[in-house]
This record gives structure tokens, C-alpha cells and sequence, in this order.
């Protein structure tokens, strides 16, 4: 039941407010201070409040929402303690340019003087991983508050706004929903911009390189209009927040992860056009090795920054080369043979299951870390999905990106690919997904270490890890038991030692409805 607005107070109004603006999932881990909040939150049965055991999960699963939505998605972290520890995800979120509306609960105004035990310096935390960031002050106010933070999260396509409010203003009278202004839709195209853009992409050794809306409809079109009338290389970002894949999409390649890898494939790039994506750098620093992996000669060009332009000034693009409407099939990525991996737990041979069984429309979560050089190749010519990866580089993603997403759309299939070292950042999220009875499947890559690490500490320069790094690299003595880590959370688990036995889980597992675990230990590292 609805309260009445003469009668709200700071905390109503914000939930009045958010729901005012179409915001009507709240992924929460609260506290003490925040218990007004969640007051607010049950009187009103429109809002679906979504629990986390622990925060990364909650800034988690918010990204993944809002990945899919398109719409902000809002998080109620407690105090500077609880906002630390979502800061991986929002990171993530931040990288990603998710709209996320992070709201954050503090001491009473008059209490913060005393130094209590949970008191911190919440804007210095959020200040990092904010594009936006106010603490409100009392309850009139709190209103117009969230509808300026639901505003700025939509700034460049997608921003993380952290709002902080205090106790005392939530459960103060007075409060007040106010409306949030809808974002102006005009986008000016430079004519001048896009001649540059276009005299470049003529030119041999041109590449586009595509981010955000730019990988998804109509933008990916729009780049496969300007490639076929170019010949020009579309290339995307090592990790995309959300991509369109499988088939019938524009292919579109990535920059690779290994340095080495990266330079070999963009050392004949000489022209680069850049539109909703900067200009790509290694992941790290390396001894002897440069950070950014384009030929230094290259002639390069940023068309348009800002995400939420990127499909405006394809199409622009597009037209101004005179493209045909639609790129021809030759550039769109096909089918392949529906065939079955058999044999040893390859990982090659189990992304060819994967892709075969794949269902259409899929949403494919992509935590496999290390095992998706190999894993990965075969998704490309899968059915028809979306794509979401890891993009600020901070492990413990994958998990609750699948259940938020999952709780986006609930009536698609959601498959998780997750290694299991960083599984183990955000496990709580395994729960969560069985509470919310999450359409997710997730295959998770047990082959015991932070394999990434391995190869990292030969790419230093270090050769093999000798017994000190095997030890902060390596997750045995105990292994995980992930049957029953699965099993204590909830979710149906089953442990498979072949691609048959994996063929056969992994379809049953696409005919359930509820999140699913399958545990398979590759045979190779």
C-alpha cells in the first residue's frame, strides 16, 4: 500500500521518487542505519527488493540489470564499510558505462561528530568509482536528490551516481518525490567529423573501432553498412559491457587480451577511427613492451566519446559514405555445425557443445578468464545472443552479473561461463540466484588455480613459479568442493568428467527453469 505523500517522509519520497522514474528493482545489502530505507521499500509493493550476502554480489547483480534493461538500477549498500566492499563491481559498472543509481546509508547528521565504530569517509570511498556523487541533507531535499541522481546515471549513456543519506534524513517528515528530468535527445551531428571520419576509413589500413551501442542494434548494422563500403576492419574492445554475437550479427573483432597477441593484430593498422571506444592499451605494464598497442604512426580520430551518440553517428556515417542499407551476409557471422564435443574436457571441445546447445537469444555471461582464449572461438558461430564480459578487469563479476541478469529477463536463458578462482570472490551470489529462482546455467571451470596468474608471471619475466608463488597462485590443500558449495547455497550441482556426460547435463540443464551449476575440470590448464 501505497503512502500518502502529505504524509512522507525522506525515505518515501525516495522511494516514490525512484519509482516515479521507472526504477523498480532495488538490489540491497543494508544495515542499521538503513532501516528507515528499508521500511520505505516495504510499504511499497511495486518495488522488488533483491538481497545480496554480500555487497559485490549487489553492485554485481545491479550491472547486470541494468545491462540488460537499459535502465539505471539502483543498490542500498550500508555505510563506508558496505560501500567498500561493492567497490570491485561498481568499478566494473564504471568501466562498463552502466546507469547505476548506488545509494548509500550514513549516521545520523548530529551522530557522525562522535566517531562511532562504523563511521568512515564515505565520499572518499565513492569518489573513485562515482561519475556523480552528493550527500543529501535533509529530508525536502532528498526527492529532488534521487531525481538528480537518476538523471546523471543516464549521462553519456550510462554513469555510476552515488547518492549518501543520512539516517536522520531518511526518517525525518517532510519528505518530497520529485520527477527526473528526462535526458535531452537531440544529437547534433558534425558534418566535418564525419568527412574526416570517412576520408580516413577509405584509406588502406583503415579499422573502426566500435564500442557500446556500437555492438549492439542498430549501431552493429549501421558499422557493417561502413565496413562493406569501406573495406575498412571493425574492431571492438577486449571486453564488452554488451554485444550482440552468434548469428546473424556483424562479426567484429577484439582486441586481444595478450600484449603480444594485441600488437601482432593491430601492426598494419594505419588509419583508426574511434566511436564510443578509446583508443586500446595494454592491460598491463610490461618490461620492455609499450602500453598502447596501435603502431605509434598510426593517424587516429575520435568521431564520437560519448556512448549514447555512438548509434546516431554510425548511421550518419553510413549515409554520408553512401552504404547500401544493409551489409551483405558476407559480413554477417553464420551458423556453425551443430556438432557435439566428445571425448577428454577439452576446452575447445567444450565450447563446441556449447555452441551447439546454445538456445537462441541466450544471454551469455562471460567470466572464463584465462580458458576463454580457447573457449570463446566457437561462440562465435552460435545462436543468436548477447554477449557480457568483464570490462574493468575486477574478478568476481560473473556470478551476480548472471543473476541480475537473469532477473532482467527472465524469460531468456542465461549461461554463465566462470572460472572458479573468481567465483569465489562473490559464491553468495549462487544464493541469491536460487532465492530468485534465476533462469541461469552456469558452467564453472575448475581446474583449481588462478591460471591466469601462471601465464602473467612468465609474461614478467619470472619463467616457472617456484614453491612461495605456487602457493598464492594455486587453490588446493583443500580443493574446492564445488558440489557441495553449490548445494549449500541452493542450486541444483552436478559434477561432470567427460563432454558426453557434460552434453547431457548441460541440455537438461537448459530445459530447467532455476539456476543450475554444472562443475567441469578441464583437462588441460
Amino acid at each position: 500500500m501505497d503512502a500518502h505523500s502529505n504524509q512522507l517522509n525522506g525515505a518515501e519520497s525516495l522511494v516514490e521518487t525512484l519509482l516515479g522514474a521507472g526504477i523498480d528493482t532495488c538490489f540491497a545489502n543494508p544495515g542499521t542505519s538503513e532501516m528507515h530505507l528499508v521500511g520505505a521499500l516495504d510499504r511499497y509493493s511495486q518495488m522488488r527488493c533483491v538481497l545480496g550476502l554480500f555487497e559485490g554480489v549487489v553492485t554485481g547483480a545491479a550491472d547486470g540489470y541494468a545491462r540488460m534493461t537499459g535502465r539505471p538500477a539502483a543498490s542500498l549498500l550500508h555505510l563506508g564499510p558496505g560501500l567498500a566492499n561493492g567497490i570491485a563491481n561498481l568499478h566494473n559498472a564504471r568501466k562498463a558505462g552502466t546507469p547505476m543509481l548506488s545509494i548509500v546509508g550514513d549516521h545520523a547528521t548530529y551522530h557522525r561528530q562522535y566517531d562511532a565504530p562504523l563511521t568512515s569517509d564515505i565520499e572518499g570511498l565513492a569518489k573513485p568509482v562515482s561519475h556523480w556523487l552528493r550527500t543529501s541533507t535533509n529530508a525536502t531535499h532528498l526527492g529532488g536528490d534521487v531525481a538528480a541522481a537518476v538523471v546523471a546515471s543516464k549521462i553519456g549513456g550510462g554513469a555510476v551516481a552515488t547518492l549518501i543519506v543520512p539516517a536522520d534524513v531518511a526518517w525525518s517528515s517532510g519528505g518530497q518525490p520529485a520527477v527526473a528530468a528526462a535526458p535531452s535527445a537531440t544529437v547534433t551531428v558534425d558534418e566535418v567529423a564525419l568527412a574526416q571520419a570517412a576520408a580516413m576509413l577509405r584509406q588502406d589500413g583503415a579499422a573502426l573501432f566500435i564500442g557500446g551501442p556500437g555492438l549492439l542494434e542498430p549501431g552493429l548494422t549501421a558499422a557493417g553498412r561502413i565496413a562493406e563500403e569501406t573495406g575498412c576492419r571493425l574492431i571492438g574492445p577486449t571486453s564488452a559491457a554488451r554485444a550482440r554475437g552468434g548469428a546473424g550479427a556483424v562479426g567484429v573483432e577484439r582486441v586481444p587480451y595478450v600484449i603480444d597477441r594485441a600488437l601482432e593484430a593491430l601492426c598494419e593498422v594505419r588509419h583508426a577511427v574511434f566511436c564510443g571506444m578509446a583508443e586500446p592499451v595494454a592491460f598491463f605494464a610490461y618490461p620492455g613492451k609499450p602500453s598502447l598497442v596501435l603502431p605509434p604512426e598510426a593517424e587516429k580520430f575520435t568521431l564520437v566519446a560519448s556512448a549514447c551518440d555512438v548509434a546516431t553517428f554510425l548511421d550518419a556515417l553510413a549515409d554520408y559514405l553512401g552504404a547500401s542499407k544493409a551489409p551483405s551476409k558476407a559480413l554477417h557471422l553464420g551458423r556453425g555445425a551443430r556438432q557435439l564435443g566428445r571425448g577428454s574436457m577439452t576446452l575447445e571441445g567444450l565450447g563446441t557443445s556449447i555452441s551447439a546447445l546454445l538456445p537462441d537469444d541466450a544471454i551469455l555471461v562471460d567470466e572464463s578468464i584465462s580458458a576463454s582464449f580457447k573457449l570463446l572461438p566457437a561462440l562465435r558461430h552460435t545462436a543468436p545472443h548477447d554477449h557480457l564480459q568483464l570490462t574493468g578487469g575486477s574478478i568476481g563479476m560473473g556470478l551476480p552479473l548472471a543473476a541480475g541478469a537473469a532477473i532482467a529477463a527472465p524469460y531468456r536463458k542465461t549461461v554463465c561461463l566462470q572460472a572458479d578462482g573468481s567465483a569465489m570472490y562473490t559464491l553468495q551470489a549462487l544464493w541469491t540466484q536460487a532465492r530468485e529462482r534465476a533462469n541461469v546455467v552456469t558452467v564453472l571451470l575448475a581446474n583449481g588455480s588462478y591460471a591466469t596468474l601462471h601465464h602473467e608471471f612468465a609474461n614478467v619475466g619470472f619463467g616457472v613459479p617456484g614453491p612461495n608463488a605456487i602457493a598464492m597462485i594455486d587453490l588446493d590443500k583443500p580443493d574446492l568442493d564445488w558440489v557441495r558449495l553449490g548445494e549449500g547455497m541452493g542450486v541444483s550441482t552436478t559434477k561432470v568428467d567427460n563432454l558426453e556426460t557434460f552434453n547431457a547435463a548441460f541440455a537438461a540443464a537448459l530445459r530447467e527453469d532455476g539456476p543450475t551449476l554444472i562443475v567441469v575440470t578441464p583437462s588441460e590448464p
